[in-house]
């Protein structure tokens, strides 16, 4: 069973980009932290539940979709952890995403 959710430093630092743009460009805070709440509430569902995401084409990596955004984790069984790797908006460059992806 997961014990913990971890954030590599690119999803946290990713995610905030994602924050400070929306804050920016709606010139208030209320959608990021609706955003925000969302992501982290269905990152937390991960712990009771570590296989809701389905399955990408790179054999480890999971992917929670949403409206507009998509979690992508792994689990880590032998440390009993989900590692969050990206959020992502996608209604950005498809071809950053799979930079990112790509580095992990």
């Amino acid at each position: 069973m997961v014990q913990r959710i971890i954030w590599t430093t690119q999803a946290k630092k990713i995610f905030h980009q994602i924050l400070d743009f929306y804050n920016q460009i709606n010139g208030s805070k209320t959608y990021s932290r609706k955003l925000n709440t969302e992501i982290k509430k269905n990152t937390l569902l991960l712990l009771q539940h570590p296989y809701l995401g389905r399955l990408t084409e790179i054999e480890y990596l999971r992917v929670i979709v949403l409206e507009n955004h998509h979690i992508y984790y792994q689990i880590n069984d032998k440390n009993d952890e989900i590692e969050i790797i990206l959020v992502w908006d996608c209604r950005q460059d498809p071809q950053k995403l799979l930079e990112f992806i790509s580095k992990e």
